[in-house]
């Protein structure tokens, strides 16, 4: 059985500080990158069609290898993986700031989501097997779930500064200095479990299987983005991905070393906090994606403007995250927790879909992001929590990998079903009011995003629902024994 000791409170704070500052990393460069694109464009010359290859570089390699990379730290040691993710990400945030061509920045890229796949699963790993204690690991998870939710909007910010005051490089370099920092922390700070027993294999099969998977899901609906609905190649792979699903079920239930034990992912609360990370994801991208654009395009904010914008939305995710998870979800519990979180989003988005051409950034967008940041606050710690509570240490990895995982699926849909259904309202309005002139070039595209804002409206209500539904009344820390005949693997 792989043992752990609990570290002393101070030195698990510490470990708190660096596990959430390498989270912090990985989540914002996801949209740190976003608006330093049209200088990087500019610079190395590619052509706009090309762009998307920067973000889906990225999300294709994140999102097919994090049940990989939740695995590897379960086998290799937490620790030692952690080190090996911080070092690999920022070796490849080096060299895609150093990129002096198209290919090389792609690159650079894919080789950041790699890393990250075994970076991100790994820190929720630590997370979870450092706090085992109620009261501790609930402040620890608000903390956590925080930045997982405000990164995001921190990365807009960064972004904009670093793009205009330095250079769009430096919105790479960064994660050097991050990373750096992170390193020196977790040999300091961070323990490791100790590993008693035989090391079991990985499972290459369903793993092989898996990633497949994963890779065309995300690959399919960024080609959605791209393509439009119509597109064969988007729907084979999105097939393709639901029948390699299907042969990695068949295989975790015969395999004798699972990647993902099914035990896991079948507990009823953990199933809905999984759901509800995924739809939240979703509904989510319309707020940083539409937002940013109307900003933008149609208030006429610069890059950093739009950045500070953002932050009372954090400030906002971070009240409720701090509040829900120390004070209300103890007493309330999931089930009562999220569906208020997913109401308060749900508002946030309606709200948004008031915004026109005339629209001031104090009266009607700071209140919507508000909502929408209490909402957030509310939904990610306490599915985040929910979602690794009770797993048996060995497989806490894979366990965090699932979160990683729901959160990028979730982005992936939302991209590509906002984005798509946007830029059909855009054509419609477009169509039905000739000639299109500025004004109304204007109005069609403030008509996009209150179509996103309702479709996004729509995720959250629905998450609500289905969270209030699913959640189950008490919450057990009873740990998930892995199923009968099934080697129990052992932590490095």
């Amino acid at each position: 059985m792989p043992q752990t000791s609990a570290p002393p409170p101070a030195r698990r704070w510490l470990a708190l500080a660096t596990v959430g500052l390498a989270q912090l990393m990985i989540v914002l460069d996801a949209t740190v990158v976003n608006i330093a694109l049209p200088a990087a464009q500019a610079d190395l010359g590619f052509s706009v069609g090309d762009r998307q290859w920067i973000i889906t570089a990225y999300s294709l390699a994140f999102g097919s290898l994090l049940l990989l990379g939740g695995r590897l730290s379960d086998l290799m040691g937490r620790r030692r993986t952690f080190v090996i993710g911080l070092v690999g990400f920022a070796a490849a945030s080096a060299l895609g700031g150093a990129a002096t061509s198209f290919g090389m920045l792609v690159g650079a890229r894919a080789l950041q989501g790699a890393f990250g796949a075994l970076l991100a699963p790994t820190a929720l790993a630590l997370l979870t097997t450092t706090f085992t204690v109620s009261k501790e690991r609930a402040r620890a998870f608000g903390v956590f779930g925080a930045i997982a939710g405000a990164g995001g909007a921190i990365g807009l910010l960064l972004g904009g500064v670093l793009t205009q005051t330095l250079d769009w490089r430096w919105n790479l370099y960064i994660n050097v200095v991050i990373a750096a920092i992170a390193v020196v922390g977790t040999v300091m700070f961070v323990d490791d479990a100790v590993r008693t027993g035989p090391r079991p294999r990985l499972d290459v099969p369903g793993t092989a299987l898996v990633s497949a998977a994963l890779f065309l899901l995300v690959y399919g609906f960024s080609n959605i983005e791209s393509e439009g609905w119509g597109s064969p190649l988007s729907w084979g792979a999105l097939a393709t991905a639901c029948v390699l699903l299907v042969g990695f079920v068949v295989r975790q239930r015969r395999a004798r070393h699972p990647l993902l034990p099914l035990a896991i992912l079948l507990d009823r609360n953990r199933g809905a906090a999984y759901a509800s990370i995924l739809i939240a994801g979703s509904g989510m991208f319309g707020v940083f994606l539409f937002v940013t654009f109307y900003l933008q395009t149609t208030l006429g904010f610069t890059p950093i403007q739009t950045g500070l914008s953002f932050l009372p939305m954090v400030a906002m995710l971070v009240l409720a995250a701090q509040i829900g998870t120390n004070l209300a979800l103890p007493r309330l519990g999931p089930k009562v927790m999220v569906p208020t979180g997913m109401a308060l989003a749900t508002v946030g988005m309606l709200y948004l879909t008031r915004l026109g051409v005339d629209s001031t950034y104090t009266a009607d967008v700071l209140p919507a992001l508000a909502l929408v940041g209490l909402g957030m606050g509310t939904i990610m710690p306490a599915s985040m929590q929910t979602a690794t509570l009770g797993v048996e240490p060995a497989f806490a990895g894979v366990a965090s990998a699932l979160v990683n995982t729901a959160q990028q699926v979730g982005g992936s849909i939302g991209t590509a079903v906002l984005n798509t259904l946007a830029a059909t309202a855009a054509t419609a309005y477009l169509a039905s009011h000739v000639p299109a002139t500025d004004a109304v070039l204007a109005q069609a595209a403030v008509h996009s995003y209150a179509t996103a804002y309702w479709w996004g409206a729509g995720f959250f209500a629905v998450g609500g629902v289905l969270a209030a539904l699913l959640f189950r009344r008490r919450v057990t820390e009873e740990p998930t024994v892995p199923a009968a005949g099934v080697a129990e693997p052992a932590i490095a």
